[in-house]
This record gives structure tokens, C-alpha cells and sequence, in this order.
């Protein structure tokens, strides 16, 4: 194959992904639960899915290839973090609100709104890390812990909205808990990920003070 088009297939196929995400959104403002536009809720969880398989696929071809580039360097997360931060925003929308008490909010997904700005604050600590870290010439690379965090973020978004979707968890609490599993450990991991960037941090700051 033509190594100038080895070059560009990745990154065409992390831009595909933002079109991916586009779809995504639209067919989640088509649903509400419990049963308001069904078929755009299933939608989505196939655009997802497919969007989250071409993020593997760019980076094995990437790497397969050995065309890493800046753009795919930058571009790559950008577009994981708008698919899955926006996957949680709307999760915590009014439109996956069940019917519960007036003075108590209770999301059929699980997600509510302090965890989405749990998982932004991570995304920009982790991001301000990264560009410290590359400034001084360190490696400010995914870390084991992330990739972690993005396949399992990959398997509970369409898992959860699998079951929101088409199983009425407001119905059937073993349901509910399960969602409610499932984001806790996104939650969890997703906070624990963070862990071996600022330790990294550390190292870098102390050895830097013990060289001045």
C-alpha cells in the first residue's frame, strides 16, 4: 500500500469518529426514557459501539503501519473524550429521569451530574499533566492505567444504555443496581487512572529539585 495513504487512513478514521459521535448525540435527543423513541436509543448503541471500534482501529493501524503523527496524537483522544464525556452528559440529562418522589431525582442510568464533572475535572488534570510533562521532554503517552479506563468505558456506556433502552430498570431494581455498578466502576477506575500521571508529575518535580 501506498505509504502516503497508510499515513492518512488513520487519521480519517479518528475524523470518522467525531461523525460517529455527531450521530450518537442526535439519536440520544431523539430518546426519552422510558419508551419515547426506542429505536433511536438502540441506534445510538450501535453508533457507539461502532465509534469505540474505530478507535482501536486507528491506533493498531497506527502502530501496525508506523505512521504515528501529531495530528493523530491530538486528534485520537479529542475524540474518545467528546464521545465518551458526552455519552455521560446526557446520561445525566433530564431525559433518562424516572418517575420517583418530587424532592428526589433518580436517573435510570445511574449518572448524575457531580459525576460528570468527576470525569471532566480527571480529563483536564490528566491533560495539563500531559503537556507539563511533555514540555520538559517527558513521555506524556497514554499510561496502561488509561487505556484501561477507555476499554471499560467502552463496554459500560453501551451496556448501560443496552439496558435503559430496552429493559425499563425503573421496573426491575436488580436493573437499576447493575447500571448503577457499572458507572461506579467507570467512576472508580476512571479516578485511579489519574494516579500514574501525577505520581509521574511527582517524580519529575522532585528529581527537578534535587538537581537545582
Amino acid at each position: 500500500m501506498n505509504r502516503t495513504l497508510q499515513k492518512r487512513i488513520p487519521n480519517v478514521i479518528t475524523l470518522l469518529r467525531i461523525v460517529i459521535a455527531g450521530g450518537f448525540f442526535v439519536a440520544l435527543t431523539r430518546f426519552h426514557f422510558p419508551d419515547n423513541g426506542t429505536l433511536m436509543g438502540n441506534i445510538a448503541i450501535g453508533l457507539f459501539v461502532f465509534g469505540a471500534a474505530t478507535d482501536f482501529l486507528d491506533g493498531y493501524l497506527a502502530r501496525k503501519w508506523d505512521v504515528v503523527s501529531m495530528f493523530g496524537r491530538i486528534m485520537d483522544p479529542f475524540c474518545d473524550k467528546v464521545l465518551v464525556i458526552g455519552a455521560f452528559i446526557y446520561f445525566a440529562s433530564p431525559r433518562f429521569a424516572m418517575p420517583a418522589d418530587e424532592h428526589v431525582i433518580q436517573m435510570a442510568t445511574g449518572v448524575y451530574p457531580w459525576m460528570v464533572v468527576v470525569l471532566i475535572a480527571r480529563e483536564l488534570l490528566v491533560t495539563a499533566i500531559r503537556d507539563v510533562l511533555e514540555s520538559l521532554g517527558r513521555s506524556g503517552g497514554a499510561k496502561w492505567a488509561g487505556k484501561l479506563k477507555m476499554i471499560l468505558q467502552s463496554i459500560a456506556i453501551p451496556a448501560v444504555l443496552l439496558i435503559t433502552v430496552n429493559f425499563r430498570p425503573d421496573e426491575h431494581l436488580a436493573l437499576l443496581r447493575l447500571n448503577e455498578f457499572l458507572v461506579w466502576l467507570v467512576l472508580v477506575v476512571t479516578i485511579v487512572s489519574s494516579i500514574p500521571y501525577i505520581s509521574g508529575l511527582l517524580h519529575v518535580m522532585k528529581k527537578s529539585e534535587s538537581e537545582t
